[in-house]
């Protein structure tokens, strides 16, 4: 088995009044917030606060965050000092050192500073990690005359290094400039925010995002992510060939990682804002040019914010687990900050763990020599956008994934892959996107078949975990997967994409497989829900050992615009009533069941489900508010008593859905009070 550092054990967390808190952070020691609930699992939780509004009169707020560890082992975390709420308002670029492991930290200093009203901005971090020198690229925005929102029309970008640590910062050097020749147009260059790379190769990179000026719609504004690389350890800098810019793929806050197999990989944000799946990239030429862009599947959708991707262990040339980490709020609003792991470099991720349930923005992940987590992020107050506070939760493996996977344990998991591009001689399509760089691409019409063979060697027999990399399309067929001509327990599959193009793994279930050659079948059973009869193969992904994945439960929420919508009458959008999931809810007043609202949640693998809905609740709520649930074979319509119970998950029954449908669940305003459309959720439920 591969192996990584051992974990040093972490303080516990100290409960202090806010007046300690006060004079702590002014005497630049160690401020504790409360653990969340799930500290008392195995490993180790500690959380810092850095920065708080409540408590510090000079700004506003502070947003948009970048983490760095150094080589020597000290840490380095920035964040924007706000004047205003305001994104293009004057701000300072702060700082603070940790030389222990972010268990105490130095006093906030300010490493750019807002002259005359400037707004420098947007902070993001590379080490050098032969020579220690630490870069620090950010920003400065103006608006147009006449701009009256808070969006920037123009930057200027800047880079200035420390060579020891971050005690001291040279002179800035402006790169604006390595950006004038762009075709698109772009006015606005900003850096990460939170950090790039250094590869394989020793090339330091930084990925930008860039736009036009806001007074173009979103379209028009041609978001798009380029990058500056070094390869003279940061003496001089290039600007890489941008992503081919699309309005079905508005890449924004961009971060890279760099793949076992030397590939480097964007994830973006989604410009658009929203519940939205993330935007990727493929580079195969170390970030000098960049492959189309395409949907991220592998994390569910959530509100669109930065969010970061950080190796914890592997890589090109490493002995040790390929584990990366991804942070994010996973909610549709900026709440449930949530850090994943994956183990097969960022196709799928295994485990997750919610570090506070409560408002949640922008993140930035670190890795210290001993192997702890650190987690920089915005949490706490009553902002839609913007945090009141910021922190830094330091935890080791074992905490994040329920002591499923340790540094001196490891996970105990062994993946296997298989090609399915051959499955058909010459229909073969070349995709970076894909696994193996490509893909097998046929049309079958009910009843076609594909098989392909493959070999389980002795080492790898018993229970394996079947999965499958298809390319879901809007012609997508529906599939079955069987193996030795035993349907496997999640079959049925609908390669159909409501959207755009996307690669997605499809869980199929555990099986036992004896040594020796066995083969796995796709038998077309009919059109996809968009009357399409393509069907498209990436990978067969085989695994044991190890404890199992995380369930894949689908939240559809009223704050989706993919998820939900009206399909008759006008609903109201409040916020009156505390205890809503999301952003916001709809309601709609009695009547007779003419108004009807929906939710369609993704399934993401079939089998059975268990529907939950939330509600917030009131005296004056339906008693009788009926949910319609349209599965696989039937409907069923459950009434709810919404004036009891809100603010949680209700189950309303367990019914089979199809994975790569969307599962639909309505509700009218056939009540007698007040009908509440707020989310549903689909749970797997285990045989």
């Amino acid at each position: 088995m591969k192996s990584v550092p051992s974990v040093l054990s972490v303080p516990s967390v100290l409960s202090v009044s806010s007046v300690l808190s006060l004079v702590m952070a002014i005497l630049a020691t160690t401020l504790a917030a409360p653990a969340p609930a799930q500290a008392a699992a195995p490993g180790r939780f500690a959380e810092t606060v850095l920065w708080d509004a409540a408590t510090d009169p000079t700004y506003e707020n502070f947003h948009v965050h970048a983490l760095a560890v150094t080589p020597a082992g000290t840490t380095l975390a920035f964040t924007e000092g706000r004047y205003e709420v305001c994104d293009a308002g004057p701000r300072d670029v702060l700082m603070r050192r940790s030389t222990d492991g972010g268990a105490t930290w130095s006093p906030t200093r300010i490493v750019v500073p807002s002259r005359n009203g400037s707004s420098p901005g947007n902070p993001a971090l590379v080490t050098d990690g032969s020579t220690g020198e630490v870069f620090l690229f950010y920003n400065e925005g103006t608006r147009d005359a006449g701009n009256t929102t808070c969006s920037a029309d123009r930057t200027r970008l800047y880079m200035v290094s420390s060579r020891d640590d971050g005690l001291t910062w040279g002179t800035p050097r402006e790169l604006t400039p390595l950006f004038a020749a762009n075709p698109h147009g772009w006015t606005l260059h900003g850096a990460g925010p939170g950090h790039g790379v250094q590869l394989a190769s020793g090339r330091l990179y930084v990925p930008t995002a860039h736009r036009r000026e806001v007074r173009y719609s979103v379209p028009e504004r041609r978001y798009g992510m380029a990058g500056l690389y070094s390869d003279d350890h940061g003496a001089t800098w290039q600007a890489a060939q941008p992503v081919t810019v699309s309005p079905d793929y508005p890449m924004n806050e961009p971060r890279v990682y760099e793949r076992s197999d030397g590939a480097l990989v964007a994830s973006t944000r989604n410009a658009v804002g929203g519940e939205r799946r993330r935007v990727t990239a493929i580079s195969t030429d170390r970030g000098a040019t960049w492959s189309r862009p395409l949907l991220d599947t592998a994390i569910t959708p959530y509100v669109a914010v930065d969010s970061a991707v950080r190796r914890y262990s592997g890589g090109p040339a490493s002995d040790a687990p390929d584990r990366l980490l991804f942070s994010r709020p996973d909610s549709p609003a900026r709440r449930n900050m949530t850090v994943s792991i994956s183990y097969d470099e960022g196709y799928s991720y295994r485990y997750s763990r919610v570090i506070t349930s409560g408002p949640s923005y922008y993140s930035d992940l670190g890795v210290q020599p001993d192997g702890t987590i650190t987690l920089l992020y915005g949490r706490d107050g009553t902002h839609g956008s913007f945090p009141q506070r910021v922190s830094v939760a330091r935890f080791d493996l074992a905490w994040l994934t329920g002591g499923r996977d340790s540094a001196q344990g490891g996970p105990g998991l062994t993946e296997r892959s298989h090609e399915l591009s051959g499955a058909r001689p010459g229909e073969t399509v070349l995709d970076p996107h894909a696994r193996g760089g490509g893909y097998a691409s046929f049309e079958a019409a009910a009843g076609g078949r594909v098989e392909v063979p493959f070999d389980v060697p002795g080492t790898a027999a018993g229970r394996t975990e079947v999965a499958v990399r298809y390319l879901r399309l809007a012609r997508g067929a529906t599939v079955r997967a069987s193996i030795d001509g035993v349907d496997l327990p999640a079959a049925v599959v609908d390669t159909t994409s409501t959207t755009l193009p996307m690669f997605q793994t499809y869980q199929h279930g555990a099986v036992t497989l004896q040594p020796g050659r066995h083969t796995i079948r796709f038998t077309v059973t009919g059109p996809g829900h968009g009357g399409g009869t393509t069907l498209a193969l990436d990978q067969l992904s085989l695994v044991t050992g190890g404890a199992a994945a995380d369930p894949l439960k689908a939240v559809a929420d009223n704050d989706s615009a993919l998820d939900f919508g009206a399909v008759s009458g006008t609903w109201s959008r409040g916020t009156g009533t505390p205890g809503f999931y999301g952003g916001s809810y709809h309601f709609h007043a009695a009547g007779t069941g003419a108004s009807v609202a929906r939710w369609r949640p993704e399934v993401p693998a079939s089998g059975r489900y268990e529907v939950s809905v939330w509600y917030v609740q009131h005296e004056n709520r339906g008693s009788d508010v009926p949910y319609t649930v349209r599965f696989e074979g039937g409907t069923a319509t459950v009434r709810v008593d919404q004036r009891v119970n809100g603010g949680k998950w209700v189950p309303i029954g367990r019914y089979p859905f199809v994975a790569g449908n969307r599962g639909t669940i309505q509700v009218s305003d056939d009540a007698d009070g007040f009908v509440i459309a707020d989310a549903v959720r689909l749970t797997p439920v285990t045989p």
